[in-house]
């Protein structure tokens, strides 16, 4: 499967020249919407290209996929080639998802995927005998509670209708889980802090943040500043940050800085960018936190994003979120 698993997506390099990185960017793209046609070989190729502009480097998430996709096109040197590069330099650790991935069955017959496996599992355990485990496990199991209901979102809206009493009813309930898991988010947070990927994993670092955007306003006004700190000192991310920051000056009556968050209009039935602060530099704002251009960004929910004419619609936007 394509990576979509919580990891720090390390770079091999410190700064490139920003015209190589928006290749690189560029290259990426084409390559994950070829391996979403199914096209593998040819998204194998293009991710090669995205890493030679970057002078043969790239992040860790993109050699994964790159490898999914030549392990698809039955290119098992290729394949393995990107898999121990990052098992060998940027210390890939995720050992279920390499294991359960279904992208990279036709290697495990090959003689080097024992070798792999326990090159990843050496990276795995240096990376986790820092780790509170137990504490860990509990956020993991909330990560999973939180996310459970946001998944059936889509699947229950398409079947039964936004404002069905299907749909009312999956929200009740995932608001009740959201209020038992704050309470339990919140009991970290005031006796340890915000903690980071060392201590409780990836999935738990990302659960704290994850229930805190969830959270009422008062709640998020209240740990906005610990966020903060926490990114300053490398426990929190600085992409997640954003949407904390964009969700709260929403609900404090301002407009948005990133345009992470999305409204819906009940009379058209249609989304759009909740109100933004200087659309013109947003991609700039984007790029400076390690989010996509907000182009891309609102395609899953049918949005086209034409600045121009955001900035005319804009007063009726800022009316619009009021009455939401």
């Amino acid at each position: 499967m394509k990576s979509t698993i919580l990891l720090i997506t390390i770079l091999f390099f410190t700064q490139t020249a920003f015209g190589q990185e928006v290749l690189y960017d560029k290259f990426i793209r084409e390559a994950d919407s070829l391996y979403d046609a199914q096209d593998y070989k040819n998204a194998a190729l293009t991710y090669s290209r995205a890493f030679e502009k970057l002078e043969w480097k790239g992040y860790q998430s993109d050699r994964y996929n790159a490898a999914c996709s030549w392990a698809l096109a039955g290119e098992a040197d290729s394949a393995f080639f990107q898999l121990e590069r990052i098992a060998n330099k940027s210390t890939f650790s995720d050992l279920d998802h390499l294991t359960s991935d279904p992208d990279l069955n036709s290697l495990h017959s090959d003689d080097r995927w024992a070798t792999l496996l326990e090159k990843v599992k050496f990276n795995k355990e240096k990376a986790e005998e820092n780790l509170d485990k137990p504490l860990a496990a509990q956020l993991d199991s909330i990560f999973e509670s939180d996310q459970l209901y946001r998944i059936q979102i889509k699947e229950i809206e398409q079947k039964f209708g936004r404002e069905s009493n299907e749909m009312k009813s999956h929200y009740r309930l995932m608001a009740e889980t959201d209020s038992l898991n704050l309470i339990k988010v919140k009991s970290i947070l005031d006796s340890r802090g915000w903690l980071g990927a060392d201590i409780v994993g990836e999935k738990g670092n990302s659960c704290l943040f994850l229930v805190i955007q969830h959270a009422d306003l008062s709640t998020q006004e209240k740990y906005l500043p610990m966020m903060r700190e926490a990114v300053k000192s490398g426990n929190a991310g600085a992409s997640s940050l954003a949407l904390l920051e964009d969700r709260v000056a929403l609900r404090q009556g301002k407009k948005q800085i990133y345009g992470s968050q999305i409204g819906w209009n009940k009379d058209t039935k249609l989304y759009f960018v909740s109100p933004l602060e200087d659309p013109d530099n947003v991609d700039k704002r984007r790029a400076e936190v390690g989010l996509q251009p907000l182009s891309e960004y609102v395609q899953q929910w049918e949005i086209i994003w034409d600045c121009e004419q955001y900035k005319k619609d804009l007063p009726k936007l800022l009316e619009l979120e009021k009455k939401n």
